[in-house]
C-alpha cells in the first residue's frame, strides 16, 4: 500500500533520455526515466534583485538545494507578458530584456543538469493588468490570428533555447483554457508542431485540473500535464482521513483521463500553501490574502494525501510542486503562508514523496488496456500510523 511505502528509498538511475524524438504513447516509458520527483525553481520576480536567480550564484545553489532534497527533475518558468485579457500580443522581456533572461534561463539549465538534474521549460504568461491567463481572449478571428502567431513566437523562442540546452521536457503551455477547451484548440495543435520542429524531447501542456478533461489537444502530447490544485476537503477542519479520501478521488479522476487518452498523467504543478485549512481551496494566491493563521502541519498533510494514492499508479509520470525560488536565501517572494515548502514540515512529506518507490518507475502499461491496472486497496486508515506522520506531529510541538 501506498502508506507502506512512501518511508521507503529508491536510488535515481539517472539514465539518459535519447536525443531522437519521442512522441506518442510509449514515448514516456522509451524515455526511461521513471517516476519525476521534481521541483519548480521560479525565477526572482524582481529587477531590484541583480546577482540572484536563474543563472546566479544563488540559482545554482537553488538547483542544488533541490537535488539535496531528492529532486530529479527541475522546472525552470521563463514569463512573457500580456498586457490585458485581450490578447494583443506577448512581450518577452520580463523584469530584465530579452537578451539577458535568454542567457540566464540557459545557464539555469546547464546548471541543473550539472546537479544531475532533468529539465522542464514551462513558458508563463504574466497578466500585466490582473486577470488569469486562462480567460483570455482577442474576441475576433483577426485578433484570435495575431495572439496566435505572437504566442507562437514566445514558446518558439523558449523551444530554441530549451532543445540548445538538451533540456528533457517543454511544457507547451499554461493554463490556456479559452484556446485549448474550445473551437480555437487546432491553431494550437498548430502551435505544438511548431515546437517540436524545433525540440526534440518529450513534450507536454499543463492543464488547470478542473479543465484538462475538456482540454482537445491531449492526443498531440507525450504526457499529459496538470496543474493539480485539487481540493481535497469539502469543509473546514478536515481530518487526514477526509482530506485521504479526496486524494483518493483525484487519483481515480486521473486515472480515467490517463485510460481516455492511453498516455501517462504528470502533475505539472501541486501544491498547498502554509495555512490553515489549504485543501479547502487551495487555488486561492497568498498575495491576496489577510489575517491568515499559518499552519504548516496543514500544509504537510495536504501534500500527503494529494501524493499517497498516486505512488501507487503506473500511470502517473511524477510530480513538480510549487515552489521555491532560484534565490535559497531570498524569502521576498511570497508571504509565510505561501506556497514554498521549503524550511516547512511540508518539506517532510517532499522528501519521503522522492525518496520512495512509485509505481511509474517501472511498469509501463500504455498502449494496451489501461483499465485493468484500475484494481487496488486504498490504505486511507493506515495513514494513522504511519512513520512519516509521526515526524510531522512530532515536529510540529
Amino acid at each position: 500500500m501506498a502508506a507502506v511505502r512512501l518511508v521507503l528509498g529508491l536510488a535515481w538511475t539517472g539514465a539518459a533520455v535519447p536525443s531522437v524524438p519521442l512522441i506518442g504513447r510509449t514515448a514516456w516509458g522509451d524515455g526511461r526515466a521513471g517516476a519525476i520527483r521534481g521541483v519548480t525553481v521560479g525565477p526572482i520576480e524582481s529587477a531590484l534583485h541583480a546577482d540572484v536567480g536563474y543563472g546566479t550564484v544563488a540559482g545554482r545553489a537553488a538547483m542544488a538545494e533541490a537535488r539535496a532534497m531528492g529532486a530529479t527533475w527541475v522546472a525552470v518558468t521563463p514569463f512573457g507578458r500580456v498586457w490585458d485579457l485581450h490578447g494583443g500580443g506577448v512581450d518577452l522581456t520580463f523584469e530584465k530584456p530579452l537578451a539577458e533572461n535568454t542567457r540566464a534561463v540557459a545557464t539555469a539549465i546547464r546548471d541543473a543538469h550539472a546537479e544531475g538534474l532533468r529539465v522542464l521549460v514551462v513558458p508563463h504568461l504574466w497578466v500585466e493588468t490582473g486577470g488569469w491567463r486562462a480567460l483570455i481572449d482577442p474576441k475576433t478571428s483577426e485578433g484570435w490570428a495575431d495572439w496566435t502567431e505572437s504566442y507562437r513566437r514566445f514558446v518558439h523562442h523558449w523551444a530554441v533555447v530549451a532543445e540548445e540546452q538538451n533540456a528533457e521536457m517543454f511544457s507547451v503551455g499554461v493554463e490556456l483554457r479559452s484556446w485549448v477547451t474550445t473551437a480555437r484548440a487546432p491553431s494550437f495543435v498548430d502551435v505544438i508542431r511548431t515546437v517540436r520542429e524545433r525540440f526534440r524531447g518529450l513534450v507536454t501542456y499543463s492543464g488547470n485540473w478542473d479543465d484538462v478533461v475538456n482540454t482537445v489537444i491531449l492526443g498531440e502530447l507525450d504526457v499529459i500535464g496538470v496543474n493539480a490544485f485539487f481540493p481535497l476537503a469539502e469543509r473546514e477542519g478536515a481530518t487526514l482521513e477526509q482530506l485521504l479520501i479526496g486524494g483518493e478521488r483525484v487519483a481515480r479522476d486521473l486515472g480515467e483521463l490517463a485510460a481516455e487518452w492511453d498516455k501517462p498523467v504528470m502533475l505539472t504543478e501541486m501544491g498547498y500553501t502554509n495555512r490553515a485549512d489549504p485543501a479547502l481551496r487551495p487555488w486561492e494566491w497568498p498575495d491576496t490574502m489577510t489575517n491568515v493563521r499559518v499552519d504548516e502541519r496543514a500544509q504537510a498533510l495536504a501534500y500527503l494525501a494529494l501524493l499517497a494514492p498516486l505512488t501507487d499508479e503506473p500511470w502517473c509520470a511524477g510530480f513538480f510542486v510549487w515552489r521555491t525560488y532560484a534565490d535559497p536565501d531570498d524569502v521576498s517572494q511570497e508571504a509565510e503562508w505561501g506556497f514554498s515548502p521549503r524550511g516547512k514540515l511540508a518539506e517532510l512529506t517532499l522528501r519521503d514523496a522522492f525518496s520512495t518507490s512509485w509505481r511509474g518507475d517501472g511498469e509501463r502499461p500504455f498502449g494496451h488496456a489501461l483499465a485493468a491496472h484500475r484494481a487496488r486497496t486504498p490504505g486511507v486508515l493506515a495513514w494513522e500510523a504511519s512513520p512519516l506522520l509521526s515526524r510531522i506531529d512530532a515536529s510540529s510541538r
